[in-house]
């Protein structure tokens, strides 16, 4: 489980980087990095924490996502398989005056409000999702070229959503990275049993009420918001595997099925009844 600056290279070859994903049930990784990332989900929904947005996303999904907005991996939260296609680039991974030539304001002016995160959708969605799994074919010259015309698509429509507010700054440190490692490491291992908050403050060397602040300051969620959602994406695997939900409750942590089925609809949207349904799960 890792919460860290995330090193990203270029391809051999190329200016940025392109990948082509697949994952199952991924851990959480919530990571920052000085790159702006372009996510297309192919296949898959899950949930969507970039910044302090947090909601949830259906397959399909396009997003562009500023340098050193944390977020986390798209897989994270998913139930079974995930597929996405994800480029990766600095600012000046054409030179460093790439954006300021007159052909370039629209571009501009797409990477700076970038840096609150873009969510796309409609027909410039469609037609970016079109050419992104087209890169995958393509030499790497022509990737460049079909990435300029991906910007100028993104740049110059009015299908997208700002994810979060202009002024919102997140500071990060190699100790906080660490620290809060920990911290998720400990989650993980023991979100079946009730958590003792002092023990966690602990881990992080900080008193309960220091602990809290530092906790809603780094990540932008409650500890115990976290907890929670920790749980019910667990509780949402075991819906898969057919376990009774009264036995889900107490086996990811929860002391009562009133708060149980409580959170996951605050979570989820739904009730675990009525998310076994909307999945066709059996049982």
């Amino acid at each position: 489980m890792k919460v860290e600056y995330e090193k990203i290279s270029p391809d051999t070859g190329s200016s940025f980087r392109l990948i082509h994903w697949k994952s199952e049930n991924d851990r959480f990784f919530w990571h920052y990095h000085p790159e702006y990332e372009i996510v297309f989900v192919k296949k898959g929904s899950g949930k969507l924490h970039i910044g302090e947005h947090l909601t949830n996303y259906e397959q399909g999904e396009l997003v562009f996502i500023g340098p050193d907005l944390p977020h986390t991996g798209f897989g994270y939260g998913v139930i079974g398989e995930h597929e996405e296609i994800v480029v990766q680039l600095r600012k000046d991974f054409l030179g460093e005056d790439f954006l300021q030539k007159p052909e370039m304001q629209h571009i501009r002016e797409l990477f700076e409000i970038a840096k609150q995160g873009l969510s796309f959708h409609g027909k410039a969605q469609k037609l970016v999702a079109n050419k992104l799994q087209k890169m995958l074919q393509l030499s790497h010259f022509e990737r460049l070229v079909e990435l300029l015309n991906i910007f100028q698509i993104l740049a110059t429509t009015k299908e997208y959503s700002i994810l979060n507010s202009d002024n919102v700054r997140f500071d990060f440190s190699h100790k906080d990275e660490d620290r809060i490692n920990k911290v998720y490491e400990y989650v993980e291992l023991n979100y079946k049993q009730s958590i003792d908050i002092q023990a966690v403050a602990d881990i992080a060397n900080l008193t309960v009420p220091s602990f809290c602040r530092y906790f809603k300051k780094i990540s932008h969620i409650t500890y115990t918001d976290f907890v929670n959602e920790f749980r019910i994406n667990q509780a949402c695997r075991l819906l898969f595997e057919n376990m009774p939900i009264a036995d889900i409750c107490f086996e990811v942590g929860f002391n009562n099925i009133s708060h149980f089925n409580k959170t996951f609809k605050q979570l989820k949207g739904k009730s675990p009844r009525d998310y076994k349904i909307e999945m066709n799960i059996n049982g």
